[in-house]
Order: C-alpha cells, then structure tokens, then sequence
C-alpha cells in the first residue's frame, strides 16, 4: 500500500449484527510509514438493494437506496508517521429492510473510507460490511395461531374402464413459525379406488421474488418429508414434522425488490394431486398464551362414511368401511444433520444456547441467515408462466400482495385450498442439502 501500511475500520465491539435506529459506532484506524499528505480523510455508511436479471451480477438493473451519510474525519493536511484513529458515528434510519443476499439481488450495507490525496497521487479506500436485522414479529399478522388448512379432490381412471377418487386434507398447527421450531403437518388421505397411491411428499418451499425490468421468481425446496403409499380402499393419516432451519424471514419490510415467502406443498405422486399452504418465518414466535387452553395441537381423525365404490370394482360388494391406517415415514432430508442450517458460508451461526455477550446466538445479536444459495430461476413477463427446467416446481400464487401489515391475511376461516389450479400442474423435489444438490424427479 505504498505509504500507508494499515487502513482499517472496525465497529465497536467487534459487532456484526445491528438493529434499525441503533447507532453505529466504530474507529478508522490509519498507519503510514511515511509523511502522507492528504487533501481529506471521510467515512462514509450507506444501504441499499440491488437487482439483476443475471446470476451473481456485479452491476445492478435496479437499485433502491435506503441512506447514504458520510463524514468528515480531517481535512487538508499530513498524516505522520505512525498510527493515527479516528472514531465515526452514525444513526440507522428505523425504516431499514433486513440483509440479504440472493443470486439476483442483495441488500447491503456497509461502512466505507477513503484519504483523498494531492492530484495525480493515488487514494487510499477502505470497506467493512455490516447486517442489518429488522425483526418480524409474528403476532402482527392476522389470525397467525389459527390452523391452516387445505383440501383437494383427485377424480381418475385406472384399469381402462374404472374410475377412482382421491381426497387430501392437509392442516399445519400454526401459521407462523421461527428457526428452530417445528412444523407440525396433520395429512389424511382417503383413497377410494382399488389402485395404490404413489408416496406422498411434504415440503417446506421457498420463493423469492426479484423486481426488475422483469421479474424473477426464484424457488428452492428447503426440507422435504416423504412417506410410504396408501393402499387401496384406505383411509390413512399421516402425522409429520419439519424444523425449520436458519432462513431469512418473510416479507422484508421497507424493501421494494425483493419479496420473500415460503410455503408448505404436500403432493401425492401418483395420481397426482397437491395442495399447499402459505406460511409465514419470523424472529418473534407467536404467542400462545393467548389461545387459553389450546397450548398444543392434537389431531383426532374424525370416523371416515367412505362412499360407495365403482360399480364394477371386486370390492363393490363388500359392505365394510374404509380401513384406516397410518402412513409410515420413508425418508426425511432432515435427519442426517444436527447443525445450524445456514445458506450463508461467510456468517458463521452458533448454537441459540449460547449466551456470551457478542456472539450471534446470544439475544442481542440473534442469527441472520443472507443468502438463499443457487436455485432454479423462473422469468415471467406478464402473466407468471414457470419455463420447464429437469426438474420443475410449482410456481405458488402471489402471496407478496396480502399487504402485510395493514391488509387482511388471504387465509380463510374454512379449510378450503388458498392456490389457484393453475399452478397445480407438475411436480419435482430437491432434497434439502448442499447447494444445487439434485435429486431426480421420482
């Protein structure tokens, strides 16, 4: 570096993580080994979000800003020989989105200086990223403890000349959830046919939307559950969990870009039939208490009236109702790890039971997940239409226009499916895992 043989910024106490409204503080630590002379020294601490039509793009399509301060350390003098410190101060505006990065766009902030030198010299730049995290708290959102709930009807034809029905109830005990807390999924399926169903897949999916000149919809299947097939004539329950790792939280107040939303998608393979349920991921749980007695969820199938067979079915003279029986659990992307799930290598999180001051699992430092690694981009210009990947997902209905905080939650009181048909036609999983870790669709 010439001169200057240390140019560095550090933030008070080492902090990674900050609050909107909290003061940033920090010192510009100079070392030169030389006389410098300098026409002026300034910190400068901006934020904002960027948005690209490419992955991992330098140059932003769309930028929106959040704040931009700068301040004067010295002006117009020599640096000496030695260390010089100067310390610096700003106030986050308390309307500042939560961080994150995806591979089509980010929201930064970080804290930069430069020494400005005599003309034709060279300058000397700085940089030190910092996280801002703006807590959602669930108990905001309308009706966030009630159950959510889903139904679908699979009529079909099987054997040429029979007909079948396929009915699926899915019901989560909660509609919000935090990291760490599990995902209680309550499944019925009734199969009124004389042919096995595929297994049956519970996923937990989330989409990232990126406003641009076009917008982008991005789609990654976190953890995923499957369970065994139903046999013919069954009424089978399946009772399932999956713990939610460390992700960003939905909906990122005070961005425009970029919208985050996550679902639940339960899907039998075979006849293919889906429902889904939106849900939303915070910082701070829901709270119970004020549910009076319902402090825990059971689920008590309720007696099952079958209706009658086809007519031309083997068992169309047998008078005995539907037997119900219980799913097993075939496999689970979430049992061969016991770490922090985290899509963000260059944030390291630790166990929440840590409590050492300044450490990111402690309360006032709680854990930040950025990124949400490679997934499968979907471009929609106009009317949103997936392009056909190996592997495809379903793109969910527009979740970003609820309006949260000050519009009504799109959740019904009844148990009807929130999802327009549309975009219920085929199905693929990733398997929760390593990045762009596929498995083939079954």
């Amino acid at each position: 570096m010439g001169k200057v043989q240390l140019f560095e910024i550090s933030l008070r106490d080492s902090r990674v993580i900050y609050s909107p409204g909290e003061s940033l503080c920090g010192t510009v630590t100079i070392r030169t080994t030389a006389a410098l002379p300098y026409k002026t020294i300034k910190v400068n601490c901006v934020g904002s979000c960027g948005v690209s039509n490419k992955v991992n793009e330098t140059s932003w399509n769309v930028e929106e800003p959040y704040f931009n301060g700068t301040l004067s350390l010295a002006d117009k003098g020599t640096l000496q020989p030695g260390e010089h410190t100067f310390p610096f101060q700003f106030l986050l505006p308390d309307s500042a989105p939560t961080s994150f990065e995806g591979p089509f766009g980010k929201v930064l902030y970080q804290v930069k200086a430069v020494i400005e030198t005599r003309r034709l010299s060279k300058d000397y730049r700085s940089s030190k990223p910092f996280y801002i995290l703006r807590p959602l708290d669930l108990n905001e959102i309308p009706d966030i403890e009630q159950l959510s709930c889903a139904t679908a009807t699979k009529k079909f034809n099987y054997k040429l000349v029979k007909s079948g029905q396929l009915l699926l109830s899915v019901t989560s005990d909660l509609r919000g959830y935090i990291v760490g807390q599990p995902i209680k999924i309550h499944t019925e399926l009734e199969n009124k046919s004389g042919r096995d169903t595929g297994a049956i897949v519970a996923s937990l999916i989330q989409k990232v939307a990126y406003r641009s000149k076009r917008s982008i919809y991005d789609l990654r299947t976190i953890a995923e559950v499957e369970g065994a097939p139903v046999k013919a004539w069954k009424h089978a329950v399946w009772d399932e969990q999956i713990l939610v790792p460390a992700l960003p939280q939905s909906i990122l107040q005070g961005c425009n870009l970029i919208q985050i939303d996550y679902y639940l998608q339960v899907t039998v393979k075979s006849p293919e039939v889906s429902v889904t349920l939106p849900i939303y991921i915070g910082n701070v749980p829901v709270n119970l208490s004020r549910l009076g007695l319902r402090h825990s969820i059971s689920h008590a199938p309720a007696p099952v009236v079958p209706s009658a067979p086809p007519a031309d079915d083997e068992q169309c003279s047998s008078n005995q109702p539907m037997d119900n029986v219980s799913i097993p659990t075939k496999c689970h992307s979430q049992q061969q790890s016991n770490a922090p799930f985290c899509y963000a290598p260059e944030l390291n999180f630790t166990d929440s039971r840590e409590t050492e001051a300044g450490t990111l699992g402690s309360p006032s430092h709680p854990t930040l997940c950025l990124s949400t690694g490679a997934t499968v981009p979907y471009y929609a210009e106009g009317a949103v239409v997936p392009v056909p990947t190996a592997s495809t997902l379903i793109l969910p209905p527009e979740y970003s226009t609820w309006g949260y905080p000050y519009g009504k939650s799109s959740y019904d009181d009844g148990c009807t499916c929130p999802c327009d048909p549309h975009f219920l036609k085929g199905t693929g999983h990733l398997v929760w895992g390593p990045l762009n870790h596929q498995h083939p669709v079954m």
